[in-house]
């Protein structure tokens, strides 16, 4: 189980994305490797879930990431430290946080971090088996675009859609870094078949559609996920991404193109 190696290559325009099913690990020797490798703030926040599998989602998961990590710098899992902004979103502390940028979201049944260099960086994962509200939550919270766009969907469409804005407008909020003070009704995302999604702002949101790009793809059956990246560069970008399992295999990674 090595941790550390010789550093993988990050293009600028390129978005590395590794995807773990923790529900699918089941060793302890593994388990027991991955809180070895959390520091005591971590483990702390682990041991506050009421329920063993959210314990475990939140492990696997925060293992993902330090492992990840030490894929594109030679800085072991255990070294990495982190702080929050003012909206809770976790950041690199020390040399490697002005350059190397990453995203962690989890939902049942999956858990993915994305990885990319010196861009704002945002990325979402949801279970659309989930039970709940789907189209009724954008009646209440989306733009009226996007509204119109999923209503006038067949109904038995207009669930798979919700999740593509969702996952989209969560990217954007965790790209910027500000969570759910945005209001998800003042941007809007514009979706064409073969092309990449589009968004729009309202006045009140000061922000600039072409530095922003975004991608958008299904990992399973019940999943859908999506990557924001604000970027100077008008040249398009690659996401790729790669199932795996922590410290399980030091196999050269062979990612799939989203």
């Amino acid at each position: 189980m090595s941790t550390v190696g010789e550093p993988l290559e990050l293009r600028p325009d390129e978005v590395h994305v590794w995807i773990v099913e923790p529900e699918r690990i089941h060793e302890q020797k593994l388990l027991d490797a991955y809180w070895a490798l959390l520091d005591s703030g971590e483990r702390e926040k682990k041991q506050r879930f009421r329920f063993e599998r959210h314990q475990k989602q939140y492990l696997v998961s925060h293992a993902l990431v330090r492992v990840t990590l030490s894929r594109y710098a030679p800085v072991a899992p255990t070294a990495w430290s982190f702080s929050t902004n003012a909206y809770g979103r976790p950041e690199i502390r020390g040399e490697w946080g002005a350059r190397l940028r990453f995203n962690l979201s989890h939902t049942d049944g999956m858990a993915l971090v994305a990885v990319g260099l010196d861009a704002e960086l945002g990325a979402d994962v949801e279970d659309s088996q989930r039970p709940g509200d789907t189209v009724e939550i954008a009646d209440s919270f989306f733009a009226a675009s996007e509204v119109a766009a999923l209503r006038a969907l067949p109904v038995a469409e207009q669930r798979s859609r919700f999740f593509e804005y969702w996952t989209l407008k969560e990217s954007y909020i965790k790209a910027r870094g500000a969570g759910l003070s945005l209001p998800l009704d003042q941007f809007a995302f514009h979706l064409a078949r073969g092309q990449e999604p589009r968004i729009s702002f309202d006045a009140r949101m000061a922000d600039t559609p072409e530095t922003w790009r975004f991608m958008q793809w299904c990992p399973s059956e019940r999943h859908h996920a999506a990557v924001a990246l604000r970027s100077a560069r008008a040249n398009p970008f690659r996401v790729r991404w790669q199932f795996t399992v922590p410290l399980a295999s030091d196999a050269p990674p062979r990612f799939e193109a989203a």
